[in-house]
């Protein structure tokens, strides 16, 4: 598979403080790719050195086959970014920014086509001042299809969003991405990485800690279930339950203990007899299959919604 974004020991300083430091990934030509991570783990910074805003400290990023400072006009025109924050001038209309947006690329779609795909299309006339939140998230989204690019680079587009207009927004970026054309997408949304990318990078602290596919991610724990409980009366240790048939792995959080397993039927009859042995008494119990933000925990004792 060729190659849309490629970058090797990637490190951004700023003064004493690393934001990114030796950071690799590669996204491959027709996927959706994610970078996952807690605010401040450099995710933010390294969007923005790939698409030509920032200036890396040291390392080496391509992007299309090309490097920034060669061919810049050039390159810009194959990509569409949306960023955390766009700003629109308040007496535009949002068919005027969409075709503004238009005019930036020598080649693109029909502003309505586009406005009709992020379910603008009630707003196609009203000024961007007039727009919700989530409205303006979707109209950037607008802005970065509308030169109909070779690489979509999203970060975090569905924060602040409603569940409905997430799914509405992952529906678009997957169907973009049906079409043939690559999608790197930031998010710190577990539930949303796992629906829409193809294979994800963890982040934290400016490092990567892991990368692939959703599922062999998952897998790694060992065990694709997790059984949630807390305990109404007695104690047991962490170690004690490690022991029972088809555990593989557990952790404590909050007063509940969450346990990694393979095999539910196996699995939650020997925790209850290890429970009763004991002399504990589970209060409630859940299972539950596992997640990406299971592998984070694991990886790194924190949630990724952490700071």
């Amino acid at each position: 598979m060729r190659s849309s974004v490629s970058v090797t020991g990637l490190v951004k300083r700023y003064d004493k403080v690393t934001a990114v430091g030796g950071l690799a990934l590669e996204v491959f030509e027709g996927e959706c790719f994610g970078l996952l991570g807690p605010n401040g783990a450099g995710k933010t910074t390294t969007i923005e050195i790939i698409v030509g805003l920032l200036a890396p400290t040291s390392g080496e990023v391509r992007v299309l086959g090309e490097r920034w400072g060669e061919n810049d006009p050039l390159l810009r025109s194959r990509i569409g970014v949306a960023l955390q924050e766009t700003r629109f001038a308040d007496r535009l209309t949002v068919r005027e920014v969409v075709t503004l947006f238009r005019s930036f690329y020598p080649k693109g779609r029909d502003p309505g086509e586009v406005i009709l795909e992020v379910g603008l299309e009630e707003k196609a006339e009203a000024w961007t001042v007039r727009l919700s939140g989530g409205q303006r998230r979707r109209l950037a989204l607008a802005c970065a299809l509308v030169g109909d690019p070779e690489l979509l680079v999203l970060d975090e587009p569905t924060t602040g969003l409603d569940p409905q207009a997430r799914l509405r927004m992952g529906e678009t970026i997957r169907s973009y991405r049906d079409r043939g054309r690559t999608v790197l997408v930031s998010t710190h949304y577990m539930d949303e990485a796992q629906r829409l990318c193809d294979r994800v990078a963890v982040i934290d602290r400016g490092k990567r800690i892991a990368m692939g596919t959703p599922s062999s991610l998952i897998e790694s724990l060992g065990g694709d279930l997790v059984v949630e409980f807390v305990l109404s009366g007695g104690e047991v240790s962490e170690e004690d339950l490690r022991e029972v048939d088809g555990v593989r792995g557990v952790r404590r959080e909050n007063g509940a203990f969450h346990v990694t397993a393979g095999e539910g039927h196996v699995t939650v009859p020997a925790l209850l007899d290890r429970l009763r042995d004991r002399g504990a008494t589970p209060g409630r119990m859940m299972i539950r299959h596992a997640t990406l933000e299971d592998v984070y925990v694991n990886l790194t004792g924190r949630h990724l919604r952490d700071e």
